[in-house]
């Protein structure tokens, strides 16, 4: 279908070398695009682009390091000629327990990483293409960002916090460039291990769908949210979690 179709567009995701990073790239690409894979170092970059194949491109970039990201934009310019969407997916976790019990350092990463780095990198992009061109950027929340729950408040907090900056961001860039988010509920990623990989028959038994999520069933969202099929959705957070949120002992 041609609301489906990317061809002749160009991705950036970062935080793509496995999990859902790397769905969506590979779902994106399966529509057409060229996309460009972020990760920290890059022999994971270039795996991930291998995996996926075609003009696929790695490149290392700490997705909070200023100058790294600008690189990689200038790179998929000097490339593919344009910029049509991004993904910002790169997140991180290391604070874990009671919010009260967690040190700046932890804070600060969490908040680095899951919240400043999607700014960074959407305003690095609208200047670049966006501004002038148009496009959309998709930003990677959590059904913990609509729910509070035990031990993992200050990740919850800065998904949160990212659900809201996507409607800042929907309202501040409109009418060229739309922005939404996914918030995926438990998925088999490395991240979210703690949530199912002992445990995982019971996280599936309290899921409405029966199953705990895969990484392909985001990376199918974010391939429509990408396309000319939601060229009409902005600012909205589309929840990816098999019912989860109606049992939230699963977590998130």
């Amino acid at each position: 279908m041609k609301t489906y179709d990317l061809t002749g567009r160009t991705a950036i995701i970062t935080g793509a070398s496995r999990g859902i990073g790397l769905a969506a790239a590979a779902s994106l690409a399966d529509l057409g695009a060229n996309v460009v894979l972020t990760s920290r170092h890059q022999e994971a970059a270039d795996a991930a682009a291998a995996s996926i194949g075609g003009t696929a491109l790695g490149v290392a970039a700490h997705s909070v390091d200023e100058s790294a990201a600008q690189a990689c934009v200038d790179t998929t310019l000097d490339h593919f000629g344009s910029i049509d969407i991004l993904v910002n997916n790169a997140g991180t976790n290391p604070a874990f327990g009671p919010v009260v019990d967690q040190d700046h350092s932890r804070f600060a990463k969490t908040m680095d990483v899951n919240l400043w780095a999607p700014v960074l990198w959407t305003g690095l992009v609208w200047r670049a293409w966006m501004q002038e061109h148009g496009g959309t950027v998709i930003n990677t929340a959590s059904v913990g960002g609509l729910a509070a729950g035990p031990d993992l408040g200050v990740y919850h907090v800065s998904k949160a916090g990212l659900i809201h900056v996507t409607k800042q961001l929907a309202l501040e860039l409109a009418p060229r460039v739309r922005v939404n988010a996914i918030a995926p509920g438990v998925v088999r990623t490395r991240l979210a291990e703690a949530l199912w990989k002992e445990h995982e028959e019971q996280v599936a038994s309290v899921t409405p769908l029966g199953r705990i999520g895969e990484p392909a069933d985001v990376g199918a969202a974010v391939g429509f949210l990408a396309g000319d099929g939601a060229s009409w959705i902005t600012g909205e957070t589309l929840v990816i979690d098999g019912g989860q949120l109606l049992a939230p002992s699963t977590g998130g």
